[in-house]
């Protein structure tokens, strides 16, 4: 006689199924909340402060309050602790500066290091208006003549036309 497997069982199968996604819902879902004890009032604000200031090395261009990556938690426990403490926004903000880099505030100041973020953009700025300026004042000066032979500039001159160009208008 065949015994039959778990997987012969479709509306049970289903129901397994179902229940394990259920499960890693509501797993997910609680890894997102964070039940700490504050001191006072003030300690809480600040805690929310500088984890909404904070970037996630991770995460890139989220903040440590709204990532749920293992090393922003670690962040997050990490302010926590140091407010606890009694260290300042400022101090906290430099601990975390020391330890991760300029990248985890999102207004890095300008040095050396950070010199090419604050410098490209207007590098790329000012040289995307050098180049529409160099491709119109070339336009505006007849560049076409320089490509093509005179032939190739009366057949040009007959099909837009103009009248024919005689050699003194070109000096």
């Amino acid at each position: 006689m065949s015994k039959k497997t778990f997987l012969f069982y479709p509306a049970l199968f289903r129901q397994a199924l179902l229940l394990l996604g259920f499960a890693f819902c509501l797993n997910n879902a609680n890894g997102a909340i964070d039940a700490l004890n504050f001191s006072s009032p003030q300690q809480e604000t600040d805690y929310h402060s500088l984890t909404e200031q904070l970037r996630c090395p991770q995460c890139q261009n989220n903040n440590i309050a709204d990532s749920n990556a293992t090393i922003a938690v670690d962040m997050r426990a990490k302010v926590f602790e140091l407010l606890q403490q009694g260290k300042s926004k400022q101090e906290i903000v430099q601990y975390m500066v020391d330890r991760y880099g300029d990248f985890v505030t999102y207004d890095p100041p300008l040095n050396g290091a950070t010199l090419i973020l604050w410098a490209a953009p207007l590098a790329l700025i000012l040289f995307g208006i050098l180049l529409v300026a160099r491709r119109k004042s070339a336009k505006r000066a007849g560049h076409f003549e320089k490509v093509f032979s005179a032939e190739e500039q009366q057949r040009l001159r007959e099909l837009l036309n103009e009248p024919p160009v005689s050699q003194e208008d070109k000096q």
